[in-house]
């Protein structure tokens, strides 16, 4: 059984260098910003800090085709290279810093799974619009898919939940598994008319076999809390039926009001909600398994408040 008394928190230096440059909305300064209001909030020590690791090409090749894998080494040995259209630039040392991050959650699955905590949160994960064979929105290695793919293949879990209340649609995520019936999809968006990617159309519920396994729920510009409440009962009458196995939770920080990038209102009591509810629903399924990855926020007092909030609940969950 799991010991439920622990939380454990990625800190770690080698993932804050995933960031592109001082200035950029994606900056190495994110990781550092969250950590101090953890600390100044009381709430660091509520939990148990652990590194990440370096995650090996075979691991993420359990999610991301060989090709690709090698396509991004051999790009970040140049500063000269944009990995995709437009947003994520190579530079040297980015393919092991996104190794490292891919590395930190799947630290916290294995964690996990040992039974050394029920619950984890990792600050600097959430990568989730990498695709299995491209580079998309400052996302190079889905760490998200990379360990529902590993929850898979070397735990045996067939029902694994993703949800994602990031701003942006979490499209890497739909997409590589929207055939997949053993993976539960829910994800509430800013609507994509409006904001990258333009996709998590609420039609797009699986396809095939997965038909109705995915719930997308788009949300107009400056929907805010009173909305995220309402639809968010819809997420739970979802995850009740799925009776997931392992909770993967996407906690972008995009989504609270004041993002540069973004146009929704939440306040960081959306996410402690939603951390609050899903941990409740993991206590019922999923011996009250998991992980929490940080995901896209762009106004650092928003990323720091908002991941803190789900921690606390993390925290209060697992006592």
């Amino acid at each position: 059984m799991s010991d439920g008394s622990k939380v454990l928190v990625i800190k770690d230096q080698r993932i804050a260098r995933y960031g592109f440059g001082e200035g950029h909305p994606f900056g190495p300064d994110r990781h550092d910003v969250f950590h101090n209001e953890l600390e100044a909030s009381g709430v660091a020590a509520q939990v148990v800090f652990v590194g990440a690791r370096k995650a090996s090409c075979a691991e993420l090749a359990a999610y991301h085709t060989h090709r690709y894998i090698e396509y991004v080494r051999e790009a970040c040995k140049s500063n000269q290279v944009m990995l995709d259209t437009n947003d994520t630039p190579a530079f040297v040392g980015l393919f092991e810093a996104a190794a490292w991050v891919a590395g930190g959650t799947l630290n916290l699955v294995d964690g996990i799974m040992a039974g050394k905590a029920k619950r984890g949160f990792i600050p600097i994960g959430g990568l989730h619009h990498a695709g299995r064979d491209h580079t998309a929105g400052f996302c190079v290695f889905n760490d998200c898919g990379i360990a529902a793919e590993v929850l898979r293949a070397d735990y045996g879990l067939q029902r694994i939940a993703y949800v994602d209340i990031d701003a942006h649609h979490g499209d890497g995520m739909y997409y590589a598994f929207e055939e997949d019936p053993g993976i539960y999809i829910a994800d509430i968006h800013e609507d994509g008319r409006a904001l990258f990617p333009g996709t998590g159309h609420a039609r797009e519920c699986g396809k095939g076999l997965a038909e109705g396994t995915k719930l997308n729920i788009p949300l107009r510009p400056r929907a805010d809390d009173k909305r995220f409440l309402e639809v968010w009962e819809k997420v739970e009458a979802f995850l009740e039926d799925a009776r997931p196995e392992f909770i993967l939770f996407q906690c972008g920080a995009d989504s609270i009001a004041g993002d540069p990038i973004a146009h929704l209102q939440f306040t960081p009591e959306a996410h402690a909600h939603a951390a609050r509810r899903l941990c409740a629903i993991a206590d019922r399924h999923c011996e009250g398994r998991i992980i929490a990855m940080g995901g896209g926020g762009y106004n650092r007092d928003n990323l720091a408040r908002g991941w803190t909030a789900v921690v606390r609940e993390l925290a209060a969950k697992g006592t």
